[in-house]
């Protein structure tokens, strides 16, 4: 026996010998080693930060799926528990050494020598060379001889170049603590929802009890934590009493963090939308035109209406807010998040039905072609439009008809059916390519929509949707729309005159012709100038409130990314009252002044039309198009020559006589809104009917030309139609 140990001894000595020998010799061939600096600035998130125009975060997004990443720590931020348990655990001589510790280096030596076991001996400088040189990673779980001599080298050279406290920050930032979590910031945010600075005691004995066996179970962390804290405390029966308590907590804590999978809660997460958008192809850092606290303002004011229309099946919602003259996005909620049915949707960019809000730019068009000027008149009464499915019949919100209205009037308060007569005036296919020239994508073509386009029946963005009304805003001049800080001005294109969209934006900030539908006193009122319109789609899936002033273009949508429908809830009760939040908030220190007028734009008196500002006034003309002589309109004469229509059958209606009906009982009844008393029906020459009343006829086969007279034969309205089958 006493020769074994000789011979083991003697052993231990040769290789001993042969170690220092190798550090000397290799010590004049020193390895290169990155200096600090370089080291901290090459860390990199694991999750990408989306900054707002000022440098602050607004939105993460991970990026790299092998580890998990936070800011860089300095070790000034790192909790003085937290390095006196690390130090504890992992290098009691750390500010005593020169890289090595050769008394433990030895006495590790000799045991696994005599033993056979595995016992390391790396101090916390020797632990940082290994992140930093992949060479010297464990090939199969541990390191070769070579590779200990490697890093016993580096490791010495390291501490001749760093400071200590150098090489223990990089330690806590390179460092794995638990599964993918690497660094003092990741462990300490997902392990206990908090920055490093504010670990407390079990806590920070828990993260020293990690760096050994960071995928351990955790009642053997909590073990190894309590005999860390047992190790660094005196003994006492006050300390005894005291580290009791606190392995208790220790315990407590360590089971319910380390049992089940970490919850990681990102540090912003103002626009996650537009981090999915901007940050992706190993981009780090990205600066956004986003304005953090306007973001988070649009963000809570959308949230409380969330939480107020919650009853009322009303479940996601989006803003947008973007600076008019340089199109920079300042807000982009995608989602308002509370009760999302489907939170990842992005609400800005998904499509949604337009509702009336495509009305602005249809009314633009024909005011532009000089079709119609804001004093037109036009009919609001009921309408049946034949189509290749059947007949069309708008109707109004409300369900109520108002008669003979202005256009001012008819657009402010977005009646349906003057707006299908100003399509029919245009036609679908021009009102579609006016959509794609504002930016609208992916529109059918204008056969698909039918009359319906005028009530805006087309899907479409809210991004499109308030860059089209930022195009009004700004004169007829659309750009794209920014969601980074420009360097230069973008590509600008004229695609309405300035004239046209002087008119409408001086109809959409009338708040008297409003009124008719909205009443006075609403959201879309503002102390400032605003021109603003809202939207309902049908079956009230989505409503909308879009606006502008001097300065910004703000939308709000509001809906279910489900489809369902809402309850009871409209564009100005569902939507405007964020859209008004919003606006007060950009104007609570400035003001929005109206545009002026551009040099085509003339005012001319005109009388009202009763109920709808009678008396004389002043409209705004495109010039060419203003009245010569303004004449009060006999009212009863337009209720007799223009209110008076024949509502069934509609122009072209086919009629088919069906031989399962007997003949007695198949018959056609023709209609009129507004009839005179005194009025006749006339069925190809032929007078029918009596005055004033509907006719019941009984069809036969072949054309006809139906007339509504009044009592001096003059014709009303007319139509044709025909008759098919029977005899």
């Amino acid at each position: 026996m006493k020769v074994k140990i000789m011979v083991l001894r003697r052993c231990y000595s040769v290789t001993f010998v042969f170690i220092m020998a190798s550090i000397l010799v290799a010590a004049t061939q020193a390895m290169a080693l990155p200096s600090f600096e370089p080291v901290k600035k090459s860390f990199s998130r694991s999750d990408a930060v989306l900054l707002d125009r000022y440098g602050q975060v607004v939105g993460e997004l991970r990026v790299d799926h092998k580890a998990r990443r936070l800011d860089w720590v300095a070790l000034k931020d790192v909790s003085p528990a937290l390095i006196r348990q690390v130090l504890q655990s992992e290098d009691r001589q750390f500010y005593g050494h020169s890289g090595v510790n050769w008394k433990s280096f030895g006495a590790a030596m000799l045991e696994n020598v005599f033993t056979g076991g595995s016992r390391g001996a790396s101090t916390i400088t020797m632990q940082v060379v290994s992140k930093l040189d992949f060479n010297l990673q464990p090939r199969g779980g541990k390191r070769s001889l070579a590779q200990k001599w490697d890093q016993i080298i580096l490791a010495r050279e390291l501490e001749r170049h760093w400071k200590k406290d150098e090489i223990l920050e990089a330690y806590l930032n390179l460092i794995v603590f638990r599964g993918e979590l690497q660094g003092i910031a990741a462990a300490s945010r997902a392990l206990f929802a908090k920055e490093p600075s504010g670990l407390n005691d079990s806590e920070a004995a828990i993260l020293a009890a990690l760096i050994r066996a960071p995928n351990a179970a955790a009642a053997d962390v909590a073990r190894r934590a309590c005999a860390l804290v047992n190790a660094g405390m005196p003994a006492s029966v006050d300390t005894i009493s005291q580290t009791a308590g606190l392995c208790l907590a220790i315990h407590a804590i360590a089971e319910e963090r380390l049992s089940g999978a970490y919850s990681f809660k990102p540090g912003a997460s103002l626009a996650p939308q537009l981090a999915r958008v901007l940050l992706k192809n190993g981009l780090e850092r990205v600066i956004s035109s986003l304005d953090g606290r306007l973001q988070r303002y649009a963000l809570e004011s959308l949230q409380q209406q969330l939480i107020a229309l919650k009853d009322q099946n009303v479940r996601d919602g989006a803003v947008l807010v973007v600076d008019n003259h340089s199109g920079e996005i300042l807000a982009y909620v995608g989602n308002g998040g509370i009760f999302s049915s489907a939170s990842y949707v992005d609400g800005v960019r998904a499509k949604r039905q337009a509702g009336s809000t495509l009305k602005p730019f249809i009314y633009e068009y024909a005011v532009e072609k000089k079709l119609i000027t804001a004093a037109t008149i036009l009919e609001d009464a009921p309408l049946l439009v034949p189509t290749a499915m059947g007949l069309y019949a708008p109707q109004n919100y409300d369900n109520d008809y108002r008669g003979l209205v202005p256009v001012r009037a008819a657009l402010a308060s977005s009646l349906n059916i003057p707006a299908v007569r100003v399509l029919m005036l245009i036609g679908g296919d021009e009102a579609v390519r006016r959509l794609e020239q504002l930016g609208f994508k992916e529109l059918r073509t204008a056969e698909d929509y039918g009359m319906s386009l005028a009530l805006g029946s087309p899907d479409v963005t809210l991004m499109e949707l308030v860059n089209a009304y930022r195009t009004i805003a700004n004169s007829g001049i659309w750009s794209e729309l920014s969601p980074l800080v420009r360097e230069k001005s973008p590509e600008r294109k004229k695609i309405m005159t300035p004239e046209g969209a002087y008119i409408i934006s001086d109809i959409l900030s009338d708040r008297e012709a409003r009124s008719l539908t909205f009443g006075f006193e609403n959201y879309l009122s503002t102390r400032f100038w605003t021109a603003v319109k809202t939207g309902t789609s049908k079956d009230m899936r989505d409503n909308w409130c879009i606006g502008f002033s001097e300065h910004y273009t703000v939308g709000v949508w509001m809906g279910n990314f489900s489809g369902e429908s809402m309850h009871n809830v409209s564009g100005v009760s569902g939507a405007a009252p964020v859209w008004l939040d919003v606006m007060n908030y950009l104007y609570s220190r400035k003001s929005s002044t109206a545009p002026l007028p551009p040099k085509g734009i003339v005012m001319a008196p005109v009388d009202g039309l009763a109920g709808f500002g009678a008396g004389k006034r002043t409209e705004r003309f495109l010039s060419g198009t203003e009245p010569v002589v303004p004449r009060t309109p006999e009212i009863s004469s337009f209720k007799r020559y223009l209110s008076a229509r024949i509502l069934y059958p509609a122009s072209g209606t086919i009629i088919a006589i069906d031989p399962d009906i007997p003949a007695a009982n198949a018959r056609v009844f023709f209609e009129a809104s507004r009839q005179p008393p005194d009025s006749v029906w006339q069925l190809n020459g032929q007078l029918i009917g009596e005055k004033g009343k509907s006719v019941s006829w009984k069809p036969k086969r072949g054309h006809y030309r139906l007339a509504l007279l009044d009592a001096s034969s003059k014709i009303l309205d007319s139509i044709e139609f025909e008759v098919r089958g029977g005899e």
